[in-house]
């Protein structure tokens, strides 16, 4: 039996211009990980794309709203497991400035958090999310 290769994302912490998160509230669907959860908007790569080739155009069609490549900044790495066992391997990135009334949530909804708040959305974060929160606190600046 051969492993799976590992599935591969990209995802992005998308600042507002108040500075605030602006975070997706997974739909609570049966088939989808983490369902009700908070994540990242993002997804995972397609063919040959880079990282940041996959982070521009899943946050384009989650929010309908195009950050062109030279706005996202990488803040690091992701590597562990989905709840089946599968190696996952992903890219965080950040973005800012971006205009609340310009988008247009595709999948999941919108959910705008101070930063004062993440604490307390901790529990309902994804895995990687958590991991980008993480690496974000640790040095990352608004």
């Amino acid at each position: 039996m051969t492993a799976q290769p590992p599935r591969e994302f990209a995802s992005a912490i998308l600042v507002d211009t108040c500075g605030r998160l602006l975070l997706q509230l997974r739909d609570d669907v049966p088939g989808i990980l983490y369902p009700g959860f908070v994540g990242l908007f993002g997804g995972h790569r397609e063919g040959d794309e880079t990282f940041l080739e996959c982070v521009c155009r899943e946050v384009h069609e989650e929010t309908s709203f195009r950050v062109a490549p030279d706005r996202f900044e990488h803040m690091g790495s992701y590597s562990g497991s989905d709840p089946g066992g599968r190696r996952v391997l992903g890219e965080f990135f950040i973005t800012r400035e971006i205009p609340v009334d310009a988008l247009r949530i595709t999948e999941g909804s919108l959910l705008i958090a101070q930063l004062d708040q993440l604490p307390e959305l901790a529990p309902r974060l994804v895995p990687s999310a958590l991991s980008a929160v993480r690496i974000f606190a640790s040095g990352g600046s608004l």
